[in-house]
């Protein structure tokens, strides 16, 4: 038999999650390879990068597509479990789980659209390779790794401690250009939480300028009071650049709110800013895979006219 694609793996994962129990998800790969007879040879083939078996890596992504959907839910570190919402799925007695079945539900479309799929829902493996060129085959699978990894990313955040997430924006902020130094910037930031400022750093290794710091978890929106506050505080310390930085969202009217103000430039960093912020400058990641895509050189094959 041959290994199964991860959409044929989605439906045998919910019903080995059906108890309810968190489980591992090393042992729902190896009960997923029980369940269709893989031989051990199978079972240890790796993908192309060879850090990873095959089955390992499918189940994981038959996971990440579910999760998006809300079927199921991350515990812990390495283990899943079913949500509410799974175990309704399974007492429809559905006969397939696939892309076109997480469809309708909201949140996986807004997944679909975050990594740049197509808004009704990710067509199926052999109509995308039908229809777009490799290039853009790699294009949309880096796009969905990345949505993935910025997902995974933002709820170990918003599991953290307040202090590891005041930690954390540090070495963001030093990592993008300011404070100096880890031990530079942590001197200020999390220690005055006078009027709604955290901390400050400075804006680059001289101190020619400071910039005021809010760094909360907040499970709700953020309002414009909660802005305004921020932007208020500032004063005290006569600086004119803030950024607030939340594991959430901002509100229109605090968008708007900063966009208006003169005398001061406030920067709203919400939740997916932060996660996508975390990838680029290499916080809380590191490399897994490394391609190098090559072209055809030209100037090597033209000939020298004299």
């Amino acid at each position: 038999m041959a290994i199964p694609d991860y959409q044929e793996i989605m439906l045998p994962i919910l019903e080995i999650l059906a108890e309810g129990k968190s489980h591992r998800m090393k042992d729902v790969t190896q009960l997923v390879a029980d369940r269709f007879g893989l031989t051990m040879e199978e079972r240890e083939k790796r993908i192309p990068s060879g850090n990873q078996t095959t089955i390992s890596n499918r189940v994981a992504w038959a996971k990440t597509h579910m999760k998006m959907a809300g079927l199921v839910e991350n515990q812990d570190r390495g283990s899943v479990r079913i949500s509410s919402e799974g175990l309704k799925v399974l007492s429809t007695k559905p006969q397939r789980i696939d892309v076109k079945f997480l469809c309708q539900f909201a949140p996986y479309l807004e997944f679909t659209k975050k990594k740049g799929g197509p808004t009704e829902g990710p067509e199926e493996p052999n109509d995308v390779a039908s229809r777009v060129t490799p290039k853009e085959q790699i294009d949309a699978a880096y796009k969905s790794l990345r949505s993935a990894l910025a997902n995974d990313l933002l709820t170990e955040v918003k599991a953290a401690s307040p202090a590891f997430f005041e930690d954390l924006v540090v070495r963001l902020l030093v990592a993008m250009g300011y404070g100096g130094s880890i031990a530079d910037a942590g001197k200020r930031i999390g220690k005055s939480g006078d009027g709604g400022i955290d901390g400050i750093i400075k804006e680059d290794r001289l101190g020619l300028d400071v910039v005021c710091i809010q760094a909360k978890r907040w499970e709700g929106t953020v309002g414009r009071p909660v802005v305004q506050s921020f932007v208020g505080s500032m004063e005290l310390y006569r600086a004119r650049k803030g950024v607030l930085i939340t594991t959430s969202t901002f509100s229109a009217d605090a968008q708007n709110y900063v966009n208006h103000v003169e005398s001061k430039k406030i920067v709203l960093i919400d939740g997916p800013t932060l996660a996508e912020l975390m990838i680029d400058f290499d916080v809380g990641v590191t490399v897994s895979d490394t391609y190098l895509i090559k072209k055809l050189d030209n100037d090597f094959f033209s000939e020298v006219v004299d």
